[in-house]
């Protein structure tokens, strides 16, 4: 079992600050937990040591990660109890089978999975559509898919709405950054903001027309622009700060030609 226990702040902090970036009062909470509001606040200041049960308790009604679950418990002076597996373990065989076939039934359309950090964790052959012609720099272990889609030298070279979609894939990645709170999250969102040759993250693009449904992505490739819309899934009921931490992108073709596009480079 490993995890990050640098965080050596005491219980009340953490259960303060989840709290708030919830944008829960202690009564809403309280409330929804079941546990007085007298109760909670003594936590909080630390008057009172919450039970185990409690701390549990009150992170699953804070949607707190499996990862933060563990520190909030080290902090109230218990053990973890949420293990971390690496992927290759024999533990995790069903999960990478599970993964594998979502990736292979979802040809000849690209799909990834992707870590916490969205770092690539597996990709299907039609993924590799996004990857052609990226510098070695970006195609680096971890293969961080937010930064291979928006670094200059990346995938944004052939991206024709990247205003649109350069703020609609920050913009993401900062609610992201507001649920988790994650300092490296941070950064990388930093980053990509900061990105040179796209524009400010708030300059304006055109408002949508009507006819679109979801934000697009319009990619050129071979003289052509496709364009994708994707869905996000995870696993039910995680148990593992892995697989709680997986996440699988799928992408679909927004159009017919881009569908027998993706058709006619898969037979190719």
């Amino acid at each position: 079992m490993t995890t990050a226990l640098a965080d050596v702040r005491p219980i009340g902090e953490h259960l303060r600050a989840w709290r708030q970036r919830r944008r829960m009062s202690q009564l809403e909470l309280a409330s929804e937990a079941d546990v007085s509001t007298r109760h909670l606040s003594f936590v909080e200041t630390g008057r009172s040591a919450p039970s185990r049960e409690m701390v549990l308790r009150l992170a699953e009604h804070l949607d707190v990660p499996l990862r933060d679950r563990n520190l909030m418990l080290v902090a109230a002076g218990y053990a973890p109890v949420y293990a971390e597996t690496p992927i290759q373990e024999p533990r995790m065989d069903a999960v990478r089978a599970a993964l594998r076939q979502v990736l292979d039934g979802h040809e000849p359309y690209p799909a990834v999975v992707v870590d916490r950090f969205w770092n690539l964790v597996e990709s299907n052959a039609a993924a590799g559509l996004f990857l052609e012609g990226t510098p070695a720099h970006l195609l680096a272990p971890p293969v961080n898919v937010l930064r291979l889609s928006l670094h200059p030298d990346g995938m944004a070279r052939h991206v024709a709405n990247l205003p649109e979609w350069r703020a609609h894939m920050v913009g993401r990645l900062r609610r992201h950054v507001a649920l988790t709170g994650d300092a490296s999250l941070t950064a990388l969102y930093r980053e990509m903001r900061d990105y040179p040759d796209a524009g400010p993250v708030g300059d304006a693009f055109p408002p949508p027309s009507g006819d679109e449904v979801l934000v697009p992505l319009r990619l050129r490739a071979e003289g052509r622009e496709l364009a994708f819309f994707s869905t996000i899934a995870t696993f039910g009921s995680p148990l593992d700060i892995t697989v709680a931490e997986l996440a699988i992108e799928s992408f679909y073709p927004a159009d017919p030609a881009t569908a027998a596009y993706l058709r006619e480079r898969a037979d190719r």
